[in-house]
């Protein structure tokens, strides 16, 4: 009974199928005919002009977004449990070839305006120092927490204000969208989002992420650094297959509340247990090492997780679009039972 990572779920049949219906010779790159649907999919979805890049890996996604924002010698304000900052392996500063990633804190690993300003206020505008050059956020950030509309336009705001960009990490996008229950664009384009990286690979999806730009000229630039990078494909059309798949009479939303639902069944069996509030698929709890042994050994797997200074222990419960009733039932009654 898997609850250690939404990555490892299952392929969604309908982008199976998606791709099964691309196993047809067409243009090679993103010449095919699905690749040129990807820009028009995501205006009808956020109800404005954009452009849409497929990429295979969230990582891509974030750091081609980042590398097209700030120059070798800028910085980009993120959290310091941003997932660029803790789990990208150096990434960043890889595609932007050395740009410095300042570090800020906040609750639920969420930025704030005040947190960023702590940041750039004190920074001098010489050539001694690293200027900030863009924003990056999380959307559910990495302890489970979603930006409500008005949290990301008070960056958007501050953005333009200093004149940098905003980037959204939206790893789990479609999870934070259906907690909050609002539409896309008032979370991205219409809050001042630059570019988004749309998450699927946890979501139902088996390859393929896409970065959404909000700024066409930013996609210009990214065309050229995705083929450096090596991730222009050559059959492209099996990525965007599944990101159309995905949109496809709202998919990515639908898999997203069905994992947020186990994900609150789980969290309401928690009680006082509960680090963090769950507003999207990941719910963060105090367990002793000695709990974490019990839950193991009745057949459940989780990570472990840093743990507040007055708990014991602590653990991350992640559930998917395809988490297994019964299993989300099971893993309830014993929390409940601890």
């Amino acid at each position: 009974m898997k609850f250690f990572s939404d990555n490892a779920a299952a392929v969604h049949p309908r982008v199976w199928k998606a791709l099964h219906d691309a196993d047809q010779a067409d243009a090679a790159y993103d010449n095919d005919a699905l690749s040129q649907k990807l820009d028009e999919a995501f205006a009808a979805l956020f109800g404005t002009e954009c452009t849409a890049l497929w990429v295979a890996t969230g990582t891509a996604a974030n750091c081609l977004a980042l590398a097209a924002m700030v120059p070798p010698h800028g910085g980009v304000v993120c959290h310091r449990e941003a997932h660029i900052e803790v789990d990208e392996g150096g990434a960043p500063g890889f595609f932007t070839h050395g740009a410095k990633l300042m570090l800020a804190d906040g609750e639920g690993a969420k930025l704030t305006p005040q947190a960023v300003r702590g940041v750039i206020d004190p920074i001098r505008a010489d050539v001694h120092q690293v200027q900030p050059h863009a924003i990056s956020i999380t959307q559910a950030s990495e302890y489970g927490r979603a930006y409500a509309p008005r949290e990301v336009a008070a960056l958007g705001s501050l953005a333009a204000e200093r004149g940098l960009g905003l980037h959204m990490d939206g790893a789990r996008f479609g999870n934070a969208v259906a907690h909050l229950g609002c539409r896309p664009a008032e979370v991205t384009c219409e809050a001042g989002v630059s570019a988004l990286s749309f998450g699927f690979v946890k979501n139902g999806g088996m390859n393929a992420e896409a970065l959404v730009f909000f700024e066409p000229g930013l996609a210009d630039v990214v065309r050229y650094r995705r083929k450096r990078a090596g991730h222009l494909q050559s059959k492209g059309r099996y990525l965007a297959a599944q990101v159309l798949a995905m949109l496809e009479r709202d998919l990515w939303l639908d898999n997203a509340r069905a994992a947020n639902a186990a994900a609150q069944e789980i969290g309401a069996a928690a009680g006082d247990r509960l680090i963090q509030p769950v507003e999207a698929n990941e719910v963060f709890v105090v367990l002793s090492p000695a709990e974490q042994d019990a839950l193991r050994s009745q057949g459940f797997d989780f990570y472990d997780w840093p743990a507040p200074a007055e708990a014991p222990g602590a653990a991350r419960l992640v559930t998917a679009w395809n988490s297994d009733p019964v299993h989300v039932a099971a893993l309830a009654r014993a929390i409940a039972a601890l």
